[in-house]
């Protein structure tokens, strides 16, 4: 136990057993797996981890606490006979050496869900790909995306994300889709999980994705604007950088108070967020010369005291000695097999149950077999959450055949409506409208409580309570509900309250500070913690369904996303703890793998990745390149050494290839290649659109688009039929007169008080 942590907060941090009685194991080499099996392990599962090799380093002794190992062959059988769940992952193998396995695997246990995780899945003209953690990012457009716009693309390739985070949004994708597989009391036998590394990753830019289906073009990687800094902006201190996000009028000017009212802030060229936008060259120096005189903490936690969302770029040691962080017990303390006792990142959330139980009967769902597809069925969940993390909670819930309603007012519509975010996120989901300000709201939102199994909420905190929609409130209206409210630092500690948005965690987490190419200041980029924390709420709700089915108990999960985050960069806190030294804006570069990068193509801004991780891919690669051919019998010290020269020979064979040309002829010679698309040409990929990624799905105008799917597909070909996003407020009167049975004479009044707005 750290000494930094109270004996209770250990314990309740240790005491999570929402999966009691659950038996995984994890089969394979890769990394991606073993961050699913950890997922079960935190959420109180029985995970065993079958493999004879050893592996190395920080990482891997995070995602590897908790479970019991066997490399005795002998006893695989046995273990696998006995499974609920076995999760297979042989990246960077192709799919035919995993499909090897499953068909074993099925043979023994035919009862047994399977979850894969591949490079680029089962099926599909690519599905035989080769790629690890460079190839799958690249090959998910996420390079393009990972820290926004550039001054000079040439000079800034397109850059995966520092620290395997190809394998933690695998593994976290591929826990979610067992989770809700294996969620509540129903069979679930028999079925296969097909989990692409690809297409997980890709699915952290739905919005993006979701373009070319609009007829609108990629977004460019040459920087045209800002670079996010009227929304967002990471700005020096006098002891490292503080991020800030004054992105409303009312934010600017409690900002501009911070900064002790400059005359510069009443110019009329800063006026409003377009003008603050269009003149960020001149206002980005301006708001630098006052901060860096000022430290980092100073300006965070003035800025929060004056409502203006902003958090410091924290480092390791700071993470570590965090208040917030100890007081939530979120550190789990393991024994490390060289500096001793070390603290790793635990559970990103807290589970309260209920002292009340309800009897939770399964004579709610429709009887016989449901397929997993639709394995949710006959739960109903309220979901109060908007923008990105919630919205893409409750989607993964609606897919899998929960009844989703969605609540806004037409004062407080979710700003994804803006955008294709809600065509994505909205889809299968009923759409109400309560102004929840007024009591006859209030007392509608409580009658479908009553109705409900799960609330989804990210209000401020405290909101809820307020409008006596508090857990205490709803465990009285319905004793088993499950109410997970999600926040940016967790609803307990003494930064609960701090306003905090998606880019900001990736700031305070050190996130935005790892990726990116050495000497250059740290940027915000893609919104990463959004979608990535999506996956984790509904594995969190899953859990505690199951647990609830098991012991009528309701319960309040308490989510935090900066701890959610976290828990996927084991690497630099437990680096910082036994005294070494945390690589940092590294790009593309790998020190155990060399040629490892991004080369040009033909044509203008068109990359393709390429990654030689053994000896064999590196003589194919020679053999391919006959300038390199003398060079076969190279270590992987002498090609570090030499990388340079060699990345020249690299560029000039690539140059005159297309990025496609070039993957097909290293692929069929054995080395791990794929192209860094754009949005428009991943939609267009043969690869994706064989494998149905992109579903077809009639818009709420009518009209028929292709639009992302899930992150997962069921082996079997089955797919959900989802409903198109609704319009605001589309389905109040039938969800009010369906699940209340309210006559259209009390809805009308209840329009005409202002109830329903």
């Amino acid at each position: 136990m750290s000494p930094k942590q109270s004996p209770e907060q250990s314990k309740e941090a240790a005491s999570l057993d929402l999966l009691a009685g659950l038996r995984v194991v994890e089969l394979g080499l890769g990394l991606a797996g073993a961050v699913c099996g950890q997922s079960f392990v935190e959420a109180g599962a029985k995970v065993t981890r079958l493999s004879a090799d050893a592996e190395d380093g920080n990482v891997w002794l995070a995602v590897n606490d908790g479970k019991q190992r066997t490399g005795n062959p002998a006893a695989f059988d046995r273990f696998l006979s006995a499974a609920d769940l076995v999760i297979v992952d042989r990246t960077p193998s192709g799919a035919s050496v995993t499909q090897g396995l499953i068909d074993k695997i099925r043979s023994d246990n035919s009862d047994v869900l399977i979850v894969s995780i591949t490079p680029f899945g089962l099926t599909g003209p690519d599905a035989e790909f080769t790629g690890g953690d460079l190839v799958s990012f690249h090959a998910s457009g996420m390079g393009r995306l990972l820290i926004g716009q550039v001054e000079d693309p040439e000079a800034e390739p397109p850059v995966r994300a520092a620290g395997d985070q190809s394998a933690f949004v695998a593994g976290t994708t591929a826990a979610c889709a067992a989770m809700l597989a294996l969620a509540g009391e129903r069979p679930y036998g028999g079925e296969l999980i097909d989990v692409s590394t690809q297409e997980a990753l890709a699915c952290m830019a739905v919005r993006e994705l979701a373009a070319p289906a609009y007829g609108e073009p990629s977004q460019q990687r040459r920087r045209d604007g800002d670079g996010n800094g009227s929304t967002v902006s990471i700005i020096p201190a006098s002891d490292g950088f503080v991020a800030i996000s004054p992105r409303e009028d009312r934010q600017w000017q409690a900002w501009l108070g911070v900064m002790g009212d400059p005359d510069w802030g009443t110019e009329e060229r800063f006026g409003t967020k377009a003008d603050r936008a269009r003149n960020w060259s001149e206002l980005h120096p301006l708001i630098t010369e006052w901060s860096a005189s000022h430290p980092k903490q100073w300006i965070y936690e003035t800025a929060q005291d004056a409502h203006v969302p902003s958090f410091p770029l924290a480092t390791p040691s700071d993470l570590l000695e965090s208040p917030q962080l100890l007081h939530r017990g979120f550190f789990t303390e393991f024994e490390h097999p060289t500096a001793g006792p070390l603290r790793r990142p635990g559970v990103p959330y807290t589970v309260r149950r209920s002292s009340n139980t309800r009897s939770t009967a399964a004579s709610a769902r429709p009887p016989g077999i449901i397929p997993p597809t639709g394995g949710l069925s006959g739960i109903r969940v309220l979901d109060l959450s908007w923008v990105i993390a919630g919205p893409t909670c409750t989607r993964y819930l609606a897919a899998l055949g929960a009844d989703v309603i969605k609540v806004e007012t037409s004062g407080r519509a979710d700003p994804g409506r803006a955008s294709a975010l809600h065509a994505i996120l909205g889809k299968s989901k009923r759409a109400i409208t309560l102004n929840l300000k007024q009591p006859e709201a209030l007392e509608i939102a409580h009658r479908l409580v009553a109705e409900c199994d799960v609330v989804v909420e990210n209000f401020a905190t405290g909101v809820l309570d307020r409008l006596g929609l508090g857990y205490e409130s709803l465990n009285e209206i319905r004793p088993d509900i499950v109410l997970l409210s999600a926040s940016g630092l967790g609803r307990t500690g003494p930064d609960a309250g701090r306003v905090a948005y998606g880019t900001l965690i990736q700031c305070y987490t050190g996130f935005a500070s790892l990726n990116g190419y050495p000497n250059t200041s740290p940027r915000v980029g893609w919104a990463w913690a959004d979608p990535l924390c999506g996956l984790k709420m509904a594995f969190a709700i899953g859990a505690t369904l199951r647990q609830r089915a098991r012991t009528g108990q309701g319960a309040h999960i308490d989510f935090s996303m900066v701890e959610s985050l976290l828990s996927t960069m084991p690497g630099p806190l437990i680096d910082h703890q036994s005294g070494q030294t945390s690589s940092k804006q590294i790009g593309n570069d790998d020190p155990e793998i060399s040629p490892h990068g991004v080369y040009p193509c033909d044509g203008d801004d068109e990359w393709v990745a390429i990654s030689t991780a053994s000896p064999g891919e590196w003589e194919a690669l020679c053999t391919i390149m006959p300038e390199l051919i003398a060079r076969r019998s190279d270590t992987l010290e002498a090609r570090t050494w030499d990388a340079a020269q060699i990345d020249r020979v690299i560029t000039a064979w690539t140059s005159t290839r297309s990025a496609r040309e070039a993957t097909l002829t290293l692929q069929s010679a054995g080395v791990s290649a794929a192209p860094s698309p754009d949005s428009t040409e991943l939609f267009w990929d043969a690869h994706l659109q064989e494998r149905g990624f992109y579903a077809n799905s009639t818009d709420m105008d009518g009209s028929t688009r292709g639009l992302p799917g899930l992150p997962w597909q069921w082996a079997a070909g089955e797919r959900p039929v989802q409903t198109p996003a609704p319009e605001l407020g589309a389905d109040t009167d039938a969800v009010l007169s369906d699940i209340l049975s309210m006559t259209d004479v009390e809805i009308a009044e209840l329009r005409h008080t202002g109830a329903l707005t």
